[in-house]
């Protein structure tokens, strides 16, 4: 029959030509296209199962969440494969006249199936990690005289009767310090399963609002959507919990539903609580007013001599003095606190004097309440020792409201404008600069902040510190002293396009327009600005284009960011800003282009940090002043032409690339035959301090290492090897190894190494000194840290079969930090077979941390154990095969003491099989001891830290002991749980406290 079918489709070909063929053609590839959607299929379903196994061992770890769009394809891979299935049962067997139409439709399908495998991929990973459940601690200030209004907001949170509250007052009262002090105790409830914080500032943003709370919530928004769509989205993330949602320093009207919050009620149990200077924007949105009334004289004279000092009374004929300052600062905590920060050491009568009267002149020029404030905080700012440190306070209101920088980019800006100058390096600039921040934190007109940005070579994101300004304070600096020094400031105020000519003030000479949505400048824009020296465009996204009349008469231009914009190419005119000693164009991967810069002889600083330069500039080996070469990451970049880097003899940080196939001579691509002169030629930079560095794999590093060696010794460096990333440097010597192939040679550690984070490292040997090379004697090892490496079992392996003197390793006996996550073969940290002896290693070792290391039974070996004397911080966390902390003897009988007499924090996350700390007749002497914090250790029958004795023999509580905190579900656990002592609970009980949060018990 099959025979007979093929004649009569051959005849027909013959007869009736292409569309027959046509459709014989797909007749006869059906069931291979079949058999090609059913592997497809497969392939699907095996994609989605592996997938799955991955969530779920990443959930077992705990601490993280499934991506948004990674949950949308595992959803769409299951409806497409219960429909493929039916679809295929049904074209099984269909009759060969059908073919040839579902012949198209099964090739459609197959494409579908290719188009979803492709999306299946996830290079930026499965899971992202999940926020805290409620929150961070906020740093805050002690309150002094708001309790009873913190008494009634606590009221309203913690009943049903009110579900919006609006905390009202006049700038400066203590509205934020009230609601920061109410965050961080509703940490310690259990009534709201989510607390957020939110900074809404002004103008307002709804997008970048449903952001930030979203980000709280741990999921994100799709960027592509319309507010309204994110807004339902938001609403339905949030219907999940019951939440407080602190939303502070709110200026505009606006609705929950317009953001996506469900309004609170009784059946969902939530809260907002909104804070701002308005009580009508309070009211619009039905909230319970609470109004923050100044602090009494009484209060504010506390709050000043908390400030300042009690010793100030001492001084003679100054209390009467002092006490009418405290009234002048009409109980508003923030001037207090400035104007006492100004005063400090001041011990003359008649300085104080002096300094009354000024307050005094200034505060009655004026009747408004914004310009009263602002006079007393001008009088701080007046206070300041000299030109160069208000200036660089004045400098900080160029960034938007509540901007949080990082006191390194801080610095970097001060040193670009000049105001730090004149100093014989690099270091010694940066060491001022951290002087002025602290007198401007001591002063009050900073605040200490933490910058959540900041990145750890694992791509892990930590709070570090920076500072901020004061929205009250930041007023003062930009309405009341900006127009003396010539500022105009229009940062992150959602402008579209550039003012025109006439929104410019007269002859401005810093004008700051960071941080806006600007698309354009308009063609015929010439700004006359004779006298300009700043002008900061940075963080404009969407900015592709300056025409070449703008810089037209901004001569006099001496520092022009662009940083972090769409800019494709830089106008000619650029070439004749001969003043120009700033050019900042971070991560513009936009920019192909740049003129000429041969006439900018007196540039200082050229950061092409990540951007998208296919060629060095014209003219960069003629710029004889400049300072700062960033060339990091510009991946497009192929050559820097021999020749060019010795011109450069003032050059004091470099930063360059060396990445794989590239022809990158700034420092690296040591496959280039002409790579040594290049070497070289940066080797020969006399002022050189800090060299970035990036390169490809271990052998080109080990060749720089090993070349170099006088040469690193004379300059900080950070180097790192494998896929280049954005990082911050965490000290002054660094190396970072990144997913990288290491394989059998040994890394060679450059001299005055201080960090090394080896992650991700492929085919590593079985210990860390055989894997680098620790018996480098140059050496200056204080922090190392590992992570999600396969192969590694122990991180030092030593040898005894000659003599104890080989039971040591001296590079790590300067270790500080121990860091051990994601290591699945780890089984130990030192592997030495028949020690009889103690091991002489770590003995500098303050803090130890292992986290999801599955394989390791026993933490400290017993050997190890006299070794660590300087030990602070133990932190094990999620080691599922942890069964004892300190290794008991053969004999199980030791009765020692294991003495640590350094010992401050011992957290214990997350251990289903520890069943002991010590030796069950052991104790542990750790009499310094100021944290406990055990969770999830439901085996562990016993506490072994000895309490130290009285005189009269009775024992009594560690005497820095400040907490032993353990979660809710634990408290049957501590209730069974054995101490050294037999009163040993009833002691403890006062330091006892519960949290659900486990990241709270695990900050190291």
């Amino acid at each position: 029959m099959a025979d007979i079918v093929g004649a009569i489709f051959g005849a027909l070909s013959c007869i009736c030509g292409t569309p027959t063929c046509n459709c014989i053609d797909q007749h006869r590839n059906f069931n291979d296209d079949v058999d090609e959607l059913r592997r497809k299929l497969d392939s699907l379903t095996s994609q989605k199962q592996e997938i799955e196994s991955r969530i779920q061992e990443a959930e077992a770890r705990g601490g993280q969440m499934v991506r948004q769009q990674v949950q949308e394809w595992l959803k769409q891979a299951e409806e497409i494969n219960v429909k493929l299935r039916a679809f295929l049962e049904r074209v099984q067997g269909v009759k060969w006249y059908k073919r040839a139409c579902l012949d198209r439709l099964v090739c459609r399908k197959i494409n579908m199936l290719k188009e979803l495998l492709d999306k299946g991929g996830f290079p930026e990973g499965l899971v992202i990690e999940r926020a805290p459940a409620h929150g961070n601690i906020i740093p805050t200030e002690n309150l002094v005289g708001e309790i009873s209004t913190k008494e009634e907001i606590w009221r309203y949170l913690m009943g049903d009767e009110v579900g919006m509250i609006g905390v009202c007052g006049i700038g400066g009262v203590g509205k934020t310090t009230i609601m920061e002090n109410l965050h961080n105790d509703l940490q310690k409830e259990t009534r709201f399963e989510k607390v957020i914080w939110v900074t809404v500032s002004h103008p307002l943003n709804v997008f970048k609002l449903q952001k930030k709370i979203a980000h709280a919530m741990g999921e994100r928004l799709r960027d592509d959507e319309e507010v309204k769509m994110r807004a339902a989205a938001l609403m339905e993330i949030m219907t999940r919990v019951r939440y407080v949602v602190i939303l502070d320093d709110v200026w505009q009207k606006f609705s929950l539903k317009e953001v996506g919050i469900p309004v609170p009620n009784v059946q969902n149990g939530c809260k907002v609580v909104v804070t701002g200077r308005s009580i009508e924007i309070c009211s619009y949105l039905c909230c319970k007013i609470v109004e923050v009334k100044p602090l009494s004289q009484e209060e504010s004279l506390k709050l000043f001599l908390d400030t300042i000092g009690d010793g100030v009374l001492q001084v003679p004929g100054l209390e009467e003095i002092l006490k009418l300052i405290v009234e002048e600062c009409a109980g508003l905590p923030l001037a207090i606190v400035v104007i006492a920060g100004s005063m400090r050491r001041v011990d003359d009568v008649n300085v104080w004097r002096n300094a009354l009267t000024e307050l005094q002149d200034r505060v009655s020029s004026v009747k408004d309440s914004n310009d009263e404030i602002f006079m007393r905080l001008r009088f701080s700012f007046d206070r300041l020792d000299s030109l160069q440190v208000k200036s660089c306070f004045l400098y900080c209101s160029l960034f938007r409201e509540d901007y949080v920088f990082s006191k390194r980019e801080l610095i970097e800006c001060w040193i670009d404008e000049g105001l730090i100058c004149g100093l014989p390096s690099r270091e010694a600039a940066c060491n001022r600069g951290h002087a002025i921040v602290d007198r401007l934190e001591k002063n009050f007109l900073l605040e200490k902040d933490t910058v959540q940005s900041s990145t750890s070579p694992g791509g892990h994101s930590f709070g570090s510190y920076g500072a901020k300004m004061h929205d009250v304070v930041r007023d003062m600096a930009i309405i009341d002293i900006g127009p003396e020094f010539g500022y105009m400031i229009k940062a992150g105020m959602n402008l579209i396009e550039l003012p025109d000519e006439h929104g410019w003030v007269k002859d401005p000479k810093k004008l700051s327009l960071m941080e806006n949505n600007i698309l354009k400048v308009p063609p015929s824009l010439s700004p006359k600005c004779l006298s300009l020296s700043t002008l900061i465009l940075s963080s404009n996204p969407n900015l592709s284009e300056i025409p070449e009349s703008f810089f037209g008469e901004m001569l006099a231009l001496k520092v022009l960011d662009l940083s972090n914009t769409a800019i494709e190419t830089l106008p000619n005119s650029i070439s004749k800003l001969e003043n120009l000693s700033a050019l900042r164009l971070q991560h513009c991967m936009k920019l192909k282009y740049l003129p000429s810069l041969a006439n900018l002889r007196g540039l200082k600083k050229l950061d092409l940090h990540k951007a998208g330069i296919e060629v060095v500039p014209h003219g960069m080996g003629m710029l004889i002043s400049l300072e700062y070469l960033d060339l990091l990451f510009c991946q497009n970049l192929k050559v820097i032409p021999t020749g060019i880097l010795p011109n450069l003899s003032s050059l004091q940080y470099l930063g360059v690339c060396c990445l794989q196939g590239l022809q990158y001579l700034g420092v690296i691509c040591l496959r280039e035959t002409s790579i040594m002169r290049n070497l070289e030629e940066v080797a020969r930079l006399k002022k050189l301090e800090t060299l970035e560095c990036q390169f490809d794999g271990i052998q080109d590093f080990n060749h720089f290492v090993n070349k170099f060696k006088d040469f690193q010794s004379a300059i900080a460096y950070s180097l790192g090897v494998g896929p280049a990333r954005d990082m911050m440097r965490w000290s002054k010597y660094e190396l970072v190894i990144i997913e990288c192939e290491i394989g059998e040679e040994c890394v060679a550690l450059p001299n005055n190494l201080e960090d090394l984070w080896i992650i991700e490292g492929r085919n590593m040997r079985s210990s860390l000194n055989k894997t680098v090379m620790l018996e480098m004697e140059a050496n200056e090892l204080r922090r190392c840290c590992i992570w999600k490496s396969e192969e590694i079992e122990c991180v030092v392996e030593l040898d005894s079969s000659s003599s104890s003197s080989s039971l040591c390793c001296p590079v790590l006996d300067k270790l500080e930090l121990l860091d051990l996550q994601m290591l699945p073969k780890l089984c130990e940290l030192v592997r030495v077979e028949r020690a009889t002896t103690p091991l002489h290693i770590f003995s500098n070792l303050k803090e130890l941390s292992i986290e999801d290391c599955l394989g390791m039974r026993k933490l400290l070996p017993l050997e190890l154990q006299q070794a660590l004397q300087n030990l602070e911080k133990i932190f094990v966390h999620g080691c599922d095969q942890m069964e004892e902390i300190i290794a008991s003897s053969d004999s199980d009988a030791s009765s020692d003491k294991f003495i640590f007499p350094k010992l401050r924090i011992l957290k214990l996350i997350r251990l289903p099989q520890l069943k002991s700390i010590c030796s069950a007749k052991g104790v542990m002497v750790c009499d310094s001891i100021e944290e406990i914090g055990i969770r999830r250790c439901r085996e562990l029958k016993r506490i072994p830290v000895q309490l130290p004795l009285l005189d009269n023999g009775q024992a009594s509580p560690p005497p820095r002991l400040r907490e032993i905190r353990i979660d809710e579900e634990s408290k049957e656990w501590w209730e069974s749980v054995e101490w050294d002592h037999p009163n040993a609970k009833n002691l403890l009980k006062p330091f006892l406290k519960y949290s659900n949060i486990w990241w709270d018990l695990g900050v190291k």
